[in-house]
């Protein structure tokens, strides 16, 4: 089961005062189980997600378009599941996997929308007193990614995570 992880930080809380209390407040109000954070967090109007996608984490919100390095095997128009999502959240609440949440409690569908190159790279060697120079001309590879919805599960069994 995922527990929530609400971070204080104890060098503001070092003086007493209002914002420290404040965090004391919202750390008491913590829900006490995953599917109570999580209706607590579809409650909420926007959602968002940090997950991984080719070897690097992103924060992810519906209708965002990302560009990453090139992914092999996928076609323009294919439909991805991302299945390593370490964190989900609203504006109030934010529920933390370790290391991620379940496919079953949270799922996100991302299309591929096109594969594209970079701009033009110029790379220039040279030896002194040789005579050698070259210059290497190329374009990286990128893929196009749109975020579909994010889509929290209403029936959610505590085992997975």
């Amino acid at each position: 089961m995922p527990s929530l992880e609400l971070a204080i930080d104890r060098s503001v809380c070092s003086v007493p005062s209002l914002r420290c209390a404040r965090l004391l407040h919202t750390h008491a109000n913590a829900p006490p189980t995953t599917t109570a954070a999580l209706e607590l967090i579809r409650s909420q109007p926007n959602h968002y997600v940090v997950a991984s996608l080719a070897g690097r984490k992103y924060l992810l919100a519906p209708r965002d378009v990302l560009t990453v390095p090139r992914l092999k095997d996928v076609n323009v128009g294919d439909v991805l599941a991302l299945t390593e999502i370490h964190e989900l959240g609203s504006r109030e609440y934010t529920l933390r996997g370790h290391p991620c949440i379940s496919q079953s409690q949270v799922s996100v569908a991302a299309t591929v929308l096109e594969h594209t190159k970079g701009r033009m790279e110029f790379i220039f060697k040279k030896k002194r007193r040789k005579g050698y120079q070259k210059t290497i001309q190329h374009k990286q590879p990128y893929t196009r990614i749109r975020i579909g919805p994010i889509e929290i599960s209403s029936s959610i069994d505590e085992g997975g995570a």
